[in-house]
């Protein structure tokens, strides 16, 4: 809870640190003006700054255009398709920038029944508690705080028991993986014992054979499973994500806590420190980026992963990618379901990322130091 909270922290620094970079930007940017008035810069100099940021730009704008099209298909309507005989439209039909200054239409005319479908109905349990004195019994109920039938939406879809079901896929992920990832890392930083090499040697070799008996594996995994009972288990399948994300991160752990000087430790064990405290106050404290960045990691391995999860789950356990799949008839794909189903499913992959880029690369960089 530490490390989230830390975290928490600095993601919240950085938002309230926007308004001054952009005062520093504006500043920035005239004494810049400034300096090319009295002549102590050139035009090129000038505007060099400019076409790197059009660049930019212009290449971000590529690479997030995917992201429009999917949710301009999503935004255009139940018999929306991801291409057209009459061309590509850059605005979803419909769409009025008038209504929002009219009739206050946040929404401006763009059809979000597609989303509603995702969203469906959000209940929350009710239940007052009886006083015995009294002779009142409990009573439970439920509290609609939407629902889709209100915006003429039927049999919505099965988005949030999907959302339940990953996380309680990912969250076990996270709790069992990092239970053997920090101890595994510091051992193998930190302390000499016998075969030390070899292991190391073996969490390498478990990096890279997977993708190449990835097929094989999976048979074998299927086979493993039906043969103890535990084919429709969401346990079972978080212990797995966990086994398969062990081996890449406890390495990139490790080369993390390699950068961490001796000294430190040597200088706690000098003022009586314990083994456990050296852990818990020095290592696990200066590890907090690298500890972010695989946290993050082993939490997209059991949100994302989707080949083992279709094998061995069945509907009512469905993730969100396998719920995502389902939704491809034989021969159509309801286009504009299928794009809000995903830009929700990857909404909060984007969030994350968003948000914690920097100590994801920071975690990176430093534990591709000493690798």
């Amino acid at each position: 809870m530490t490390l989230l909270r830390s975290i928490g922290r600095k993601i919240k620094a950085d938002l309230q640190a926007i308004p001054e970079g952009i005062r520093g930007w504006m500043r920035n940017s005239r004494y810049k003006i400034d300096l090319y008035r009295r002549g102590k810069v050139g035009l090129l100099q000038l505007l060099a700054p400019v076409g790197a940021s059009i660049g930019a730009l212009f290449l971000v704008s590529a690479l997030l255009f995917p992201v429009y099209w999917i949710a301009l298909a999503a935004l255009s309507g139940e018999g929306a398709s991801l291409y057209s005989a009459d061309g590509f439209n850059l605005i979803p039909p419909g769409f009025d920038p008038t209504l929002l200054i009219t009739e206050g239409d946040w929404w401006m005319g763009m059809d979000l029944t597609a989303f509603v479908w995702v969203i469906g109905d959000i209940v929350i349990p009710s239940v007052r508690i009886s006083i015995p004195l009294t002779g009142m019994s409990i009573v439970t109920g439920e509290i609609v705080l939407f629902e889709a039938a209100n915006y003429g939406v039927e049999n919505p879809s099965d988005f949030t028991l999907y959302a339940w079901n990953s996380l309680t896929v990912a969250i076990p992920t996270v709790i069992i993986a990092m239970s053997v990832i920090v101890p595994a890392s510091y051992a193998l930083s930190r302390r000499e014992f016998l075969m030390r090499k070899k292991v190391l040697y073996g969490y390498i070799l478990f990096t890279q054979v997977g993708g190449g008996l990835g097929l094989a594996m999976l048979i074998a995994l299927y086979a493993i499973f039906v043969g103890i009972g535990v084919t429709n288990n969401k346990l079972a399948l978080a212990v797995y994500y966990a086994a398969m994300a062990v081996p890449f991160n406890t390495w990139l752990l490790k080369t993390f806590m390699d950068s961490i000087p001796a000294s430190y430790e040597e200088a706690a064990v000098i003022d009586g420190a314990s083994p456990w405290q050296v852990v818990r106050e020095i290592i696990i404290p200066l590890s907090k980026p690298g500890l972010a960045a695989v946290l993050i990691f082993v939490f997209l391995a059991g949100w994302m992963e989707f080949i083992v999860a279709q094998t061995l789950l069945r509907p009512e356990n469905y993730t969100l990618p396998v719920g995502l799949f389902a939704l491809i008839q034989e021969y159509t794909v309801p286009w504009a379901r299928f794009s809000a189903f995903a830009l929700m499913f990857a909404a909060p992959v984007m969030i994350v990322y968003l948000f914690a880029q920097r100590y994801i690369e920071q975690g990176l960089s430093f534990g591709g130091m000493e690798g």
